[in-house]
């Protein structure tokens, strides 16, 4: 059985997360330690003491997440996880999917994120941004209800998390008439995110450019083994490809759906282990496809299930 490993992005994390985890598997701590090491910043304290609002702040988010991608990861490896035939991240997981390939090493990519998040969180006036997600509506039903609501203020489709599973994001007053537009049209729900980045829209263009000389700045590495990148939902021909995809990342859209789709028919996947906290991406890739088995290892008990399951079939 092929199988694919999937890392969450923002949405995933929890207070509390991993603390079960992180008991039966050392290197998840020691993962966390070393990024206090690197940033100066206590993540795991901040992840177990939370409060919610404090870790849904982008610049604690980001870092966070990242960090308990590879946490997990290593974890996986230790416990005897094979080799992927392919992995992905869905949007910020896609910096966590680059260094598990080895194409960064866990340092830099700290920097990179952390710099990513400071960026992102400055890229437009508190307030003025934010997200908003539609359930129930074709992809281009979508992307043609921003171009009608889009003028002066920007609306744009940028998470293609699953059929019928959109988020837009732009300007809030634009994002406002969006949602109300939508369920004049046969949503079957839309509603603003706690989101106020207007993240993967071209607001971010100027913040993605920035993030790039950061990108061009450090050394990268042949992947070991094939990473499926969001804004083309492919896996980049060479390395000048990745560095191109991922230097547009913040500014395009995440083409999930497409990018589950290529796994099951470019690497003939039939399973997923969600490398990460919480089950989100498992989720998403139920409603995708449902004869591809997802496996969430947020917990001693599915962490076990999926190593067995994968092991069993391997």
């Amino acid at each position: 059985m092929n199988f694919a490993v999937v890392f969450p992005g923002q949405g995933s994390q929890s207070v509390g997360m991993l603390a079960e985890l992180a008991q039966a598997h050392p290197v998840i701590g020691d993962t966390f330690a070393e990024a206090a090491d690197v940033l100066g910043t206590d993540y795991w304290q901040l992840a177990q003491a939370g409060p919610d609002s404090e870790l849904s702040d982008t610049r604690i988010t980001q870092p966070l997440m990242f960090v308990g991608g590879i946490a997990v990861w290593r974890a996986l490896r230790q416990a005897g996880l094979p080799k992927p035939a392919a992995i992905a991240g869905h949007s910020l997981g896609e910096f966590s999917a680059l260094v598990a390939s080895g194409a960064l090493e866990y340092a830099d990519g700290l920097k990179l994120v952390h710099r990513r998040a400071t960026l992102m969180s400055a890229a437009i006036p508190a307030g003025e941004g934010g997200m908003a997600a539609l359930i129930g509506m074709d992809d281009e039903d979508v992307v043609t209800l921003c171009a009608d609501t889009t003028g002066t203020r920007i609306v744009e489709a940028v998470n293609f998390n699953a059929p019928g599973q959109v988020a837009i994001s732009g300007h809030v007053d634009a994002l406002e008439k969006a949602v109300v537009l939508a369920k004049e049209r046969g949503a079957r729900k839309a509603i603003m995110l706690a989101v106020s980045v207007p993240n993967h829209s071209s607001l971010m263009k100027d913040a993605g450019e920035q993030l790039a000389e950061t990108i061009n700045s450090l050394t990268w590495h042949e992947p070991a083994f094939p990473v499926v990148q969001n804004a083309q939902a492919a896996v980049p021909a060479n390395a000048d490809a990745m560095l191109e995809s991922l230097r547009a990342h913040m500014f395009s859209p995440v083409q999930w759906t497409q990018s589950i789709q290529l796994l099951r028919d470019q690497f003939s996947v039939s399973c997923v282990v969600e490398s990460g906290p919480g089950k989100v991406l498992s989720g998403l890739g139920k409603r995708i496809d449902r004869s591809i088995t997802n496996l969430p290892t947020e917990s001693p008990d599915t962490f076990q299930k999926a190593i067995e399951s994968i092991l069993e079939s391997a």
